[in-house]
């Protein structure tokens, strides 16, 4: 009788509930798709996801997430309900899992949760002086990506061109965008600094601050290395720009090699603007196939 006065009263114990996830998860999935935009001087439309409270106040709309609410923006952004869909880098967009997270949590009533993680930059060993990827990462993201990824808010990027990630960003376009260890012949360079035509980012002005556009060349010159510290890839292919002539093989200071099969126009008048189509050669060189006044 005992024992089974015992098995009645396990079977009325009341369930406890899942607890509901807390700021310390949700703010996990943030820092690993989201803050790399929404976070600093350049977040859009000043929404920054690095911190509870900046969650909490959203952008400069309105808040994005409502306590309880399913219908909250980013929710809706997030789930693709509303365009763009978010995160701007996708796809691949959230799990369905980590849009089911952030979900329970609003719906839980955006619990802060005890000990929540803020996001911290982790100390990296490296060489004094050395730019690396994740240096110039925030600027391409926040300023860049928005047209030129899958989720272009252009409907394509433009030339092809994506720059999601790093090895997009070496892969390029239609045209070769980064000659590793030649800021001033790398077209991502030279469009943010106003060496070609269109200036960018399209949306300009503001343009990149010098402070940025100065970082992005340092980045390259310096072998355009990943997070790790790894030069950049060579990617082999075409490779066109217009610009000062400095020298008879330099375009804007950016050296090239011309050799027997280069078709020259109009001769060498070193301060005069030309065009240069070249290739990128396996080593990195840039070999010039036509070089013309303009």
């Amino acid at each position: 009788m005992f024992r089974l006065l015992a098995a009645l009263a396990l079977c009325a114990a009341p369930v406890a509930a899942q607890e509901a996830p807390d700021w310390a998860a949700v703010s996990a999935i943030f820092s690993d798709r989201c803050v790399v935009c929404h976070a600093g001087e350049y977040a859009p439309l000043g929404l920054k996801l690095d911190t509870y409270a900046a969650a909490v106040i959203g952008s400069e709309n309105g808040p994005v997430l409502i306590a309880g609410s399913a219908e909250s923006t980013l929710l809706g952004r997030i789930k693709g309900a509303n365009e763009p869909q978010m995160p701007m880098d996708g796809p691949p967009f959230l799990e369905a899992a980590q849009i089911a997270l952030i979900e329970a949590w609003v719906l839980a009533g955006m619990p802060e949760g005890v000990g929540a993680a803020t996001v911290t930059e982790e100390a990296v060993l490296r060489p004094e002086g050395e730019i690396w990827f994740d240096d110039v990462a925030p600027i391409i993201l926040q300023r860049c990506v928005k047209c030129h990824s899958e989720g272009s808010i252009l409907g394509a990027p433009p030339e092809g061109l994506r720059l999601s990630d790093l090895s997009m960003i070496l892969a390029g376009g239609e045209n070769v965008v980064v000659v590793p260890g030649k800021a001033p012949l790398s077209l991502l360079w030279r469009h943010v600094a106003g060496l070609e035509e269109p200036r960018m980012p399209f949306d300009g002005p503001p343009f990149l601050s010098e402070a940025e556009v100065a970082l992005i060349a340092a980045w390259i010159d310096g072998g355009a290395r990943d997070a790790g510290g790894v030069v950049g890839a060579v990617s082999q292919g075409e490779l066109r720009v217009e610009g000062i002539l400095t020298a008879r093989d330099a375009i804007d200071g950016g050296a090239f090699v011309v050799t027997s099969g280069t078709r020259v126009e109009d001769g060498y008048a070193v301060g005069e603007v030309y065009e240069l189509r070249a290739e990128i050669a396996a080593d990195g060189s840039v070999v010039a196939t036509r070089l013309r006044a303009r």
